[in-house]
């Protein structure tokens, strides 16, 4: 996967943002479809046509209005500090390379708005991409790869400090708080291991991730968001430029079987990734606050990086 190709198949995707921003949305990439119940407060729930939620609307409605779906509840004040609260089953979101062993999920105690638990998710996220890219290096490095990747995998995990910091920034401007980090600790990998997780988080998941800062750069409503992705997408970029280099030096000193494990993961991934966009929906004001792509768009999107990907890999 040449350095070129890739960022030009990136470039002709992205023409397309701007087009697309009046279209309902979907969500982003979800962790190999995990849900979560989460719970909000029914007066930050934006009803699509403009009118106000109430406590007294079933949870399946209050649910449809924020991307989540039943089982779910309602709390209702009985005249105490208590606030109307609903409970819904929310898909999880993710964005970035997770570390194996990632045991925290993002999710915030407080309850907070819809934004503010996809911020403080993302934030989550870009912060286990530090110990996923520290990880790497030293991987890459026990494993004799070239000087420049073992490089660009540490300077990968500076750029991920800087990413958390500023979605950490959104989310607490939407008043949620950054939440706890819980990783595991890592033990050593084959070289075919860490082949096999970098064509999923890297090939798939970071070149995707790659192509919706971009596109979140350009259609957000949102001035705070685009300019937190204007400066994220270009290192996104090259971290998948970075995923895509290792791909090829790993797949170069592996048997045939090995490479064909690998490919059929990364298959697997494109197809996991487009089934997550089929399946969750997103509130579409909030969506548009934050720049996400709509549902076949999104779809659309995918189809088009595998096939892209999957003839030049």
């Amino acid at each position: 996967m040449s350095r070129r190709l890739l960022r030009t198949t990136l470039s002709r995707l992205l023409v397309l943002a701007p087009f697309t921003t009046g279209l309902a949305c979907s969500s982003t990439a979800g962790c190999e479809g995990s849900t979560e119940q989460e719970t909000f407060s029914i007066s930050s729930v934006s009803l699509r046509d403009g009118g106000t939620a109430s406590a007294d609307m079933p949870c399946e409605e209050l649910c449809a209005h924020i991307g989540g779906t039943a089982p779910c509840s309602v709390s209702r004040s009985d005249g105490g500090t208590t606030l109307d609260q609903v409970t819904c089953e929310m898909r999880v979101l993710c964005e970035g390379r997770r570390p194996e062993g990632l045991r925290s999920d993002g999710a915030v105690a407080e309850r907070v708005s819809w934004l503010g638990a996809l911020y403080a998710r993302m934030a989550h996220l870009e912060a286990a991409s530090v110990p996923a890219f520290e990880r790497l290096a030293e991987e890459l490095e026990a494993h004799g790869a070239p000087a420049r990747l073992v490089r660009a995998a540490r300077r990968s995990a500076k750029d991920e400090v800087r990413h958390a910091r500023a979605m950490e920034r959104l989310a607490r401007s939407h008043g949620a708080p950054m939440p706890e980090l819980q990783v595991a600790p890592f033990q050593p990998r084959s070289l075919e291991a860490l082949a096999l997780e970098n064509a999923v988080e890297g090939c798939v998941r970071e070149t995707f991730g790659a192509l919706l800062a971009g596109w979140q750069a350009r259609t957000a409503e949102d001035p705070a968001v685009r300019e937190a992705l204007r400066s994220i997408a270009p290192d996104e970029l090259r971290h998948a430029e970075l995923s895509w280099s290792i791909d090829a030096w790993a797949r170069s000193r592996l048997s045939p079987e090995a490479r064909n494990r690998i490919e059929e993961a990364r298959r697997e991934a494109w197809r996991a990734l487009e089934q997550d966009f089929a399946e969750a929906v997103l509130p579409e004001s909030e969506c548009r606050q934050a720049g996400l792509p709509a549902p076949g768009v999104a779809r659309q999107l995918v189809r088009e990086l595998a096939r892209s990907m999957s003839a030049t890999a």
